[in-house]
């Protein structure tokens, strides 16, 4: 279970790493940042790993966290084999003796937040665009503005389209993204059509319009949807993030519910 304290959210990680946890380990870590407020934190002392490369895992996560929610990372573990094994594998992620000396190194970048719980009706698109607007021009980022109202929209229609939730829109600004997400309680994936049809678009939009975008599962349930702007910068609909255990880059195509 996650340890929630007031610098960050600490996921105490033991038992033995194996190949068939792998992929529970990233996952689990992963889930757990979708909402976490300031950064994550794993704690690995309780960890044993016999193969050296299953710790190429944490690099995985350091760069899935970066990229959304854009959380700040680090790996706790005062055990010698732990550090020399991370060394030897080139890991660039920070290492701390405990929690305490990570919550202090960490950088706190600039950030603004705001959300905007929306009715599950017709017209929480109408409300979405609204607090937008709104939100934009309280924090002066005219050069988002056409490009939120777009992803904000698609991204609020998808979820009153396909769950019967209370969508959860919530936008974030740092010095060089600007993030737009909407979180619903159905866990089934959202997704890129191939060859969407003209009520399947709004997904191929926002995956052509953001610098990247994508869909992370809760750890209270459900999931969210996300999507990165850059300031004067347009994205690829496919977006590639490296797996030192896969034969190649992990490769995530996205096709609609």
């Amino acid at each position: 279970m996650p340890h929630y304290r007031a610098e960050s959210t600490v996921a105490t990680l033991t038992g033995a790493l194996t190949e068939a946890g792998y992929r529970e380990l990233r996952d689990g870590v992963l889930k757990l940042a979708t909402d976490a407020p300031e950064s994550v934190i794993a704690d690995i002392h309780g960890l044993d790993v016999d193969d050296d490369s299953l710790l190429s895992v944490f690099t995985v996560i350091a760069l899935r966290i970066g990229d959304w929610p854009g959380l700040p990372f680090a790996v706790v573990t005062d055990r010698a084999d732990h550090v020399a094994q991370l060394a030897a594998r080139g890991a660039n992620l920070p290492v701390h003796a405990d929690v305490l000396a990570a919550e202090q190194a960490r950088e706190r970048p600039s950030r603004l937040r705001a959300a905007q719980l929306l009715a599950a009706s017709p017209h929480a698109s109408a409300t979405a665009r609204a607090f937008v607007g709104r939100t934009c021009a309280q924090w002066n980022v005219r050069e988002h503005v056409d490009d939120a109202l777009m992803v904000a929209t698609e991204l609020v229609e998808n979820a009153i389209l396909h769950t019967t939730s209370h969508p959860r829109l919530r936008l974030e600004l740092r010095p060089d993204t600007f993030t737009i997400s909407v979180a619903d309680d159905d866990p089934r994936q959202a997704v890129l059509r191939e060859r969407p049809k003209e009520n399947g678009l709004g997904l191929r939009l926002v995956a052509q319009t953001a610098h990247r975008w994508g869909c992370s599962p809760s750890w209270v349930g459900g999931k969210v949807v996300w999507a990165v702007l850059l300031p004067n910068r347009r994205g690829h609909p496919i977006a590639e993030v490296p797996d030192p255990r896969a034969s190649g880059p992990v490769r995530r195509r996205h096709r609609d519910r």
